[in-house]
């Protein structure tokens, strides 16, 4: 694992010094958010105009997703040659691979990672805009989107890394940022999938959200807006649509100011570059499923790492248990070295629950940490 860690350190500093820029553009400028919408894939839309070589692959996931990686190279990398490590980058909620790629060349990871002479894949998980939908459902089906982030790790996580493996036969080193990094914990856990990992660097890394302090969550939980959209037969959760405007404005109303979302959500960014923010918006957000945010309140309020929350009768349907069954960050193989940057003024990934993480690891888990007081922005 010696080789390991300079390869890691690399990716925490470029991510440390580039991420604000690059995913701060979610949910800012709420009056933006009906743009034209990318129609051509993200290696012709984004990568390739740039100069890189990037090529599209297709993952099938157990349940009938189809997801879409990318794979990019440096311009410099001579035909033939032998393909550096592989690594695989996991974007946060509401975005896409896009998000690795939506600043110049000398400042997004996956540009970065290329030129140092990574094997770059890219993934987008389902319900992204890159990734194409399913072998039957329709995305106007509700089942398209019954998911939360415990499919996303358990099955959209587990198949990329497999793909990858495949294509490669060389352990993945994986780089997840905010939801992302929740994805990776959950599969870590589970054996046939982490034995396919080299290591791993999680950017705002979250598995328990108790001591979330974003007023607007705050907001949004206390209202119990996750119950009421799915109680109202809304699965797709499209803040592009005319629904997603108005549940936002709707939580905003005489509390937030809905064109500064993003501060309202992680708290002050002292490095996010406005200008760019239009940019951003042409790309961001990407739908998610509204199964997916109960899951992720259901976390706020019970203040646990665990699976979906059925309620007593489905949980002994799905589970055979009274409770979901909690995902044991424990079992983490502690060979496998994990390497974690947040900042510390993070409304989402909070100190306490940061803490809370480490200190369910394995005692002799590789750990390392980079804490910075600027701001990187969870979502």
């Amino acid at each position: 694992m010696e080789r390991s860690a300079p390869v890691m350190s690399l990716l925490i500093c470029f991510f440390v010094l580039h991420s604000a820029g690059e995913v701060a553009g979610v949910l800012t400028g709420g009056s933006n958010v009906s743009r034209p919408l990318p129609v051509q894939s993200l290696c012709a839309q984004l990568i390739q105009p740039s100069g890189y070589p990037c090529s599209e692959h297709a993952v099938q996931t157990k349940d009938g997703y189809l997801l879409a990686l990318q794979r990019v190279s440096s311009p410099t990398v001579n035909l033939g040659s032998q393909p550096g490590p592989p690594v695989l980058l996991l974007h946060g909620l509401f975005m896409a691979g896009d998000a690795w790629f939506l600043d110049n060349t000398e400042q997004s990871l996956g540009f970065i990672l290329a030129d140092h002479g990574f094997d770059v894949w890219v993934g987008n998980v389902r319900g992204t805009r890159w990734s194409h939908g399913h072998v039957t459902l329709s995305e106007k089906n509700k089942e398209f989107w019954d998911w939360s982030w415990q499919e996303l790790a358990l099955y959209d996580l587990a198949e990329m890394i497999h793909y990858i493996y495949t294509m490669t036969n060389t352990k993945t080193f994986v780089v997840g940022h905010s939801q992302g990094t929740i994805m990776a914990l959950a599969a870590f856990t589970q054996p046939e999938i982490v034995e396919m990992v080299e290591a791993a660097a999680l950017l705002c890394p979250i598995s328990y959200l108790e001591h979330v302090s974003a007023q607007f969550v705050l907001r949004m939980v206390n209202m119990h807006l996750d119950q009421m959209i799915l109680a109202m037969g809304i699965h797709q959760l499209n803040f592009r649509s005319n629904v997603g405007v108005y549940l936002l404005n709707s939580v905003c109303e005489g509390h937030f100011d809905c064109n500064d979302l993003l501060s309202s959500i992680t708290g002050e960014n002292c490095c996010f570059n406005n200008s760019r923010i239009d940019y951003y918006l042409g790309y961001e957000p990407h739908p998610s499923s509204s199964k997916n945010l109960h899951h992720l309140f259901q976390m706020i309020r019970a203040g646990t790492f665990a699976k979906y929350d059925y309620g007593i009768w489905r949980n002994l349907k799905h589970y055979g248990q009274v409770n979901p069954p909690r995902f044991d960050l424990n079992s983490i193989p502690k060979s496998l070295p994990i390497w974690m940057g947040y900042g510390g003024s993070d409304a989402l990934a909070d100190l306490t629950d940061f803490n809370h993480t480490l200190t369910s690891c394995h005692p002799n888990q590789n750990c390392f940490i980079l804490r910075t007081m600027v701001t990187l922005t969870s979502f």
